[in-house]
C-alpha cells in the first residue's frame, strides 16, 4: 500500500516537475558587458561594478572594461571608484548588452579642491595632457617620470646613465626642467634656488601617484616658480576605500632591479585610511659605473566624510648616484660610447630629501569649498669629488700647492609651504581664489675630507667656501570660468607674485656672491572656448608670465628677469571611437634666459639673456580607436625657435649673427603608440618616437659643427598580462618592456662650450669650442611581477 501511494504522488508531481525543468531551462543567461569612464571619457582601471540584486560583481581591466553573465531580468548595477560620486543604474537584461558608465567626479575629494587650483579641464583654453594611474602602471617598472612621460607631446627626457633612472630631464617645447613649474598635490617643488627639478630624490614616485597633467606653455600654475615651457602638476593616491596589498619586483638590464610593496588598510569605521609604499631602485645604468641607488617611502593617513578631507602625507628618500654628468668628449664617444671618465670610487651624489604635507579640504555648503595646504620640506646631501694638483688658493689654503685633494660639496636647506584656495560654483560660475607662501633658506658650503698633503693646522672637514641664502615667494591669485551664451565661454585669471632672494658668501669657486633682489609680478590670462557641436570646439588664449633668474644666473652677473607672452589657439574634437587635438601656439619672450651649451663646475647648464627670442609651433595629438582589439595614439610637434637678431664674439669680433635656432629646441618631434588588446586582460603596445636635428649653442654652428646632435628615432615594446585569481591573491600582473628594440645608438643631449685662445696662443684671437655628449641605452629590457591581494 506504501509502494502504491508513493507512485501516485509521483505521478502528481511529475508535470510539476517537468514544468520547473523547462522554466529553468528558459531562464537563459546574457552577457552584460560594459566600459566605465570618467567625464573626460577616460578608462578607469579598477572600478568596481556590483549588482545589488545577487550582491556580486566584477572590476573593471586595464581598459575601463567590464564583463558579467547573469539571467534575464531587472538589475541595479552600483559603480564605485576612488575620487568619483558613485554611480547607480537600473537595467533591464533580455539579450547580450554593451553599455558605458560615466562617474562624476566627487567634489569633495583633493583632486577636486587642492589640484583644482593648477589643474585644466575641457572647459579652460590651456593645452594639456593627462596621464592616469593605468596609464602609468604599464611602463613603471623603475624609469623616472620623466621617462614615463617620453610619448607626450613636445616632450624629450634624458638620463645620464641613459638608462632612464638616477640623474634624469625633462624638456618640454624646449625648455629644460628649470623652466617647467611642478607641484605635488598643488606644493611647488622646483628648488627655489636653482629652480631646477630633480627627479632622482622621488625615486618610484609613480607608484604613489594617481593621476598627472603636463600643460604646455604657460598654463595655469599658481603657486611656485612661473612655467615659461610648462607645467606639470602631479598628484598623489587617493583614499582607498577597500583594504589592499601589493608587492611588485622587476629586474632587467644593466642590474636594474625594483622592489616595492604598498598597502592601504582602506576606509576604517568609514572614515580612516592609513597607506604606505617602500621602495629600493637599483641600476648600474649603461654607462660604466653610473650606479644609482634610490631608496624612498610615502606615508599618507587619511580622515574623510561628507564634508571634510584631511590628508598627512611624508613622502621622500635617500639617494646615492656615481657622477655621470660630463659625458663624453667625440673622441670618447667614438671609442665606447659606455666609457666613464671619472676613476675615484667614491664620486658620488648622497642626497637625502623628506617632504611632510597636510592638506584640509572642506565642502562648506553646495556652493563653497575650501582648501589649507602645509608642507616642510628637509634637504641635505653632498657631491664628492677627488682633484689632483690643485692649487691652495683656490681651497682657502688648507693644502698645499699641488696637493691632490678629496673635496665635498654640501647643501643643507628647509622648505615651508602654506597654500590657501577658495573655491565658489554655482550653475556655470566657477571661481578659484587663493594665496601661496613659502620661505626657503639654505646653506652651501665645501669641505677638505683628505688631502695628500694639507696645510699646517688644517683639519678634516675644514671649510673652505661658504654662503647662506634665503627665498621668500608670496602670490595671490583668482581665475574664473564662466558662460556667455550656449556656446561660448570665457576664462580669466590674474596672478600677483612677489619674490625676494638673498644670499651672501663665497661660492664653490671662491668668488664673493652677494645679492638682495626683490621683484614684483603681474601675470594676466584670458581665453575663450567656442563649442561648435557636442563634438568640436575651439579655444583661444592669451597668457604671461615673469620669472627672476636663478642662483646660477646671479653668479653669472644676470639681474634681469624674463617675460613671456604666450598665445595658443586649438581644436578638440572628440567622438566615441576618436579624440583629437590641435594647437597652434606662438611663445614670444623678452630676456629670455637660453642655455648657452655650457656646464659649470657642478654640471649645471649656465644661461644668458638673448633679448628677444620666439617659439612658434603646431602640436597635434590623437587618441583613434581601429576596431575592438586596434587602437593608434599618434602625436606631432613641428615648431620653429629662433633668437631675434643675436649677437656673439667670435675669432674676437662681435657679430650679429640675425635670428638663430635657440639651443636644445628640435624644429620636430613625433611620437605614436600602437596598441593591440587581443584579450580583456592583455595589452601589447608598439612605441616609437623620432626628434629632429638639436642645437647645443645659439651660434647657428658658425664656429664648427661640435654643436649639433643628430635626429634620432627609438622604438619600445610594452605589454601587460593581468591574471585573475581566486586563492591568495587577487590578480597577478606581468609587465614587460623592451627598450629601443631596434638598438639605435643615439645621443639626446649634451653641452658645448667656447673659448678665445688667447691664453694658449698669445697674439692670436681665434675661438675654440668642445662638446659633450650623453649617450643613451641600446637595446635594453625591463620585465616586472606584481601581486596584488
Amino acid at each position: 500500500m506504501k509502494c502504491l501511494s508513493f507512485f501516485k504522488k509521483a505521478k502528481i508531481l511529475v508535470p510539476f516537475l517537468s514544468l520547473f525543468a523547462i522554466g529553468f531551462a528558459n531562464a537563459q543567461s546574457y552577457t552584460l558587458q560594459g566600459k566605465v569612464v570618467d567625464e573626460n571619457q577616460e578608462a578607469l582601471l579598477g572600478a568596481t561594478v556590483m549588482v545589488k540584486e545577487i550582491n556580486k560583481g566584477t572590476s573593471t581591466d586595464l581598459d575601463g572594461k567590464f564583463s558579467i553573465t547573469l539571467q534575464e531580468g531587472n538589475y541595479t548595477l552600483k559603480v564605485s571608484y576612488v575620487g568619483f560620486k558613485t554611480l547607480e543604474k537600473t537595467i533591464s537584461l533580455k539579450g547580450d548588452q554593451n553599455i558605458t558608465l560615466v562617474l562624476s567626479s566627487d567634489e569633495n575629494l583633493l583632486d577636486e579642491v587642492l589640484v583644482k587650483a593648477v589643474r585644466a579641464t575641457s572647459n579652460i583654453p590651456v593645452t594639456y595632457s593627462n596621464l592616469n594611474k593605468k596609464e602609468i602602471a604599464k611602463r613603471n617598472l623603475g624609469q623616472d617620470i620623466p621617462v614615463l612621460l617620453n610619448y607626450l607631446p613636445s616632450v624629450i627626457s634624458s638620463s645620464d646613465a641613459g638608462a632612464g633612472i638616477g640623474y634624469t630631464y625633462l624638456n618640454v617645447r624646449g625648455s629644460n626642467s628649470e623652466r617647467i613649474n611642478v607641484t605635488i598635490n598643488g606644493i611647488p617643488y622646483n628648488d627655489a634656488e636653482s629652480h631646477g627639478t630633480f627627479w632622482v630624490n622621488l625615486g618610484d614616485f609613480a607608484s604613489s601617484t594617481q593621476n598627472l597633467q603636463l600643460q604646455r606653455g604657460v598654463g595655469t600654475s599658481t603657486n611656485g616658480s612661473g612655467a615659461f615651457g610648462a607645467s606639470l602638476n602631479i598628484l598623489t593616491d587617493a583614499v582607498s576605500e577597500n583594504p589592499y596589498g601589493e608587492i611588485s619586483n622587476s629586474f632587467g638590464s644593466f642590474d636594474t632591479r625594483k622592489h616595492t610593496v604598498k598597502f592601504s588598510t582602506g576606509k576604517i569605521n568609514d572614515h580612516f585610511e592609513i597607506s604606505g609604499r617602500l621602495s629600493n631602485i637599483y641600476s648600474d645604468g649603461y654607462v660604466d659605473r653610473a650606479y644609482t641607488d634610490l631608496k624612498s617611502y610615502f606615508l599618507q593617513g587619511a580622515y574623510v566624510d561628507e564634508t571634510t578631507l584631511i590628508k598627512a602625507v611624508a613622502f621622500g628618500g635617500e639617494e646615492v648616484t656615481y657622477q655621470a654628468w660630463f659625458g663624453l668628449t667625440p673622441d670618447q664617444l667614438a671609442q665606447d660610447r659606455r666609457q666613464n671618465p671619472y676613476t675615484y670610487d667614491n664620486e658620488v651624489d648622497d642626497y637625502q630629501q623628506n617632504h611632510y604635507q597636510l592638506h584640509w579640504n572642506e565642502k562648506l555648503n553646495e556652493n563653497w569649498s575650501t582648501n589649507i595646504g602645509l608642507n616642510y620640506t628637509k634637504g641635505q646631501g653632498f657631491f664628492e669629488q677627488f682633484k689632483d694638483s690643485e692649487d691652495a688658493a683656490d681651497f682657502n689654503n688648507l693644502i698645499v700647492d699641488g696637493s691632490n685633494v678629496i673635496v665635498r660639496r654640501w647643501l643643507d636647506n628647509n622648505f615651508y609651504v602654506a597654500n590657501f584656495t577658495a573655491n565658489y560654483e554655482k550653475d556655470d560660475l566657477n571661481i578659484i581664489s587663493g594665496i601661496s607662501y613659502s620661505n626657503y633658506t639654505g646653506d652651501h658650503f665645501g669641505e677638505v675630507i683628505w688631502g695628500s698633503d694639507l696645510a699646517a693646522n688644517t683639519n678634516i672637514r675644514d671649510r673652505y667656501y661658504f654662503s647662506d641664502s634665503k627665498k621668500t615667494d608670496f602670490s595671490i591669485f583668482s581665475k574664473a570660468t564662466f558662460d556667455l551664451s550656449e556656446t561660448v565661454s570665457a576664462y580669466i585669471d590674474v596672478q600677483g607674485r612677489f619674490v625676494n632672494y638673498q644670499t651672501q658668501g663665497l661660492t664653490s669657486d671662491r668668488d664673493p656672491i652677494d645679492v638682495d633682489a626683490s621683484f614684483s609680478f603681474f601675470n594676466p590670462k584670458a581665453g575663450f572656448i567656442y563649442r561648435i557641436a557636442d563634438q568640436n570646439s575651439l579655444y583661444l588664449s592669451y597668457a604671461r608670465a615673469n620669472r627672476e633668474p636663478n642662483r646660477n644666473d646671479f653668479e653669472g652677473g644676470v639681474t634681469t628677469h624674463e617675460t613671456l607672452d604666450d598665445i595658443e589657439f586649438g581644436w578638440r574634437y572628440q567622438t566615441e571611437g576618436v579624440r583629437l587635438n590641435t594647437n597652434l601656439y606662438f611663445m614670444n619672450y623678452k630676456n629670455q634666459l637660453v642655455l648657452t651649451g655650457a656646464l659649470d663646475g657642478v654640471g649645471a647648464p649656465v644661461r644668458a639673456t638673448s633679448g628677444k627670442s620666439y617659439r612658434f609651433g603646431l602640436e597635434i595629438d590623437a587618441d583613434i580607436q581601429l576596431g575592438d582589439k586596434f587602437s593608434v595614439r599618434p602625436n606631432a610637434a613641428f615648431s620653429s625657435n629662433k633668437n631675434r637678431d643675436f649677437f656673439a664674439t667670435i675669432d674676437g669680433v662681435l657679430e650679429d649673427l640675425g635670428n638663430t635656432p635657440i639651443s636644445f629646441s628640435p624644429n620636430v618631434i613625433v611620437g605614436n603608440a600602437f596598441i593591440y588588446q587581443p584579450t580583456p586582460n592583455f595589452q601589447i603596445s608598439f612605441l616609437s618616437k623620432f626628434v629632429g636635428e638639436q642645437f647645443m649653442s645659439n651660434l647657428n654652428s658658425r664656429v664648427s659643427r661640435l654643436d649639433v646632435l643628430d635626429s634620432y628615432f627609438t622604438s619600445d615594446l610594452n605589454f601587460v598580462y593581468e591574471i585573475d585569481t581566486e586563492k591568495i591573491f587577487d590578480s597577478i600582473v606581468i609587465t614587460g618592456l623592451i627598450n629601443n628594440i631596434f638598438n639605435a645608438e643615439y645621443v639626446d643631449r649634451g653641452y658645448y662650450f667656447t673659448f678665445d685662445d688667447t691664453w694658449t696662443n698669445p697674439g692670436t684671437t681665434t675661438t675654440v669650442d668642445g662638446a659633450g655628449y650623453y649617450p643613451q641605452a641600446t637595446a635594453n629590457f625591463l620585465v616586472g611581477l606584481t601581486l596584488k591581494f
